[in-house]
């Protein structure tokens, strides 16, 4: 399956001329990017942005990445951080985000004119809440994985067998998720939530999230690691103080992704409506 799959992906890609990934660092769109300089050779270059939502870690990893594979990078700065329809963070908030994405790469257009925008969109994500999807479609953003059948699953599978570092890395959605629907958001909040989890990062909680309730974190690990995070729950604490929190919780559900797409999840399904 996997040699097919890889097959098809090869078809697909030779079918462009040219390709811009946008590029975040995570496991989807590493793999597309890394595709499409397999398979486009330096027809297929990637796009990253610097904005504060991004992960260092993870924008570290990408300019390695790149530099490590040959592939040429372009990086961008996006603004949505100074857009009220973005920072007041309404439940679509995403849209307004890659709305802004997909429009600043689109100014690479006249650099890359035969080249399509990709992201790293896979058939799972048609599963969740994913606003981002619909600016995809309005600037005609193509999703080779997606369009190929390839699920996550599929996806770390590939990334093995292509011997990509990140094959097993935890998602990392940007930091602005860790924000409930409703507050705004901020540089400043941001920033904590990076550094919050950098923390945790510190204590072997690699795969971890930190929710942003004002002056509250509230820290989600795997289920299996509840016991594990409590242990360490005072140098912890101590050290969100210092970063600006004056209460720090354990979530005892767990980590759960995408929870705080749960209630409009509920909502859609009771309207009929799909995500």
């Amino acid at each position: 399956m996997l040699t097919e799959q890889i097959k098809k992906l090869e078809t697909w890609f030779q079918s462009h001329t040219g390709t811009i990934t946008a590029f975040s660092g995570g496991i989807d769109s590493t793999l597309v990017l890394y595709l499409s300089h397999k398979f486009l050779g330096n027809k297929g270059i990637g796009c990253i942005s610097i904005s504060p939502s991004l992960k260092r870690r993870d924008y570290t990893f990408a300019i390695d990445f790149c530099h490590t594979q040959g592939i040429h990078l372009e990086v961008i700065e996006t603004q949505e951080i100074f857009d009220e329809h973005y920072n007041s963070n309404p439940s679509n908030r995403c849209y307004f985000c890659k709305n802004h994405l997909y429009l600043d790469l689109q100014k690479l257009k006249p650099q890359y004119p035969d080249h399509t925008v990709l992201n790293g969109t896979n058939t799972d994500d048609f599963g969740d809440y994913r606003p981002g999807l619909q600016a995809a479609n309005e600037y005609k953003v193509r999703s080779p994985l997606a369009e190929c059948g390839l699920n996550k699953a599929d996806i770390r599978a590939m990334a093995l067998h292509f011997g990509l570092p990140n094959w097993n890395k935890p998602a990392s959605p940007c930091l602005s998720s860790r924000i409930p629907y409703g507050n705004h958001i901020t540089e400043s909040k941001l920033k904590q939530v990076e550094a919050a989890e950098e923390v945790l990062h510190h204590y072997g909680f690699t795969e971890a999230r930190v929710r942003h309730y004002d002056k509250e974190a509230r820290i989600e690990v795997p289920v299996h690691m509840l016991e594990e995070v409590q242990a360490h729950f005072e140098p912890i604490a101590t050290a969100f103080k210092g970063l600006g929190f004056e209460h720090c919780t354990v979530d005892m559900e767990g980590f759960v992704s995408g929870k705080l797409n749960r209630d409009i999840l509920m909502k859609n399904e009771k309207k009929g409506m799909h995500p």
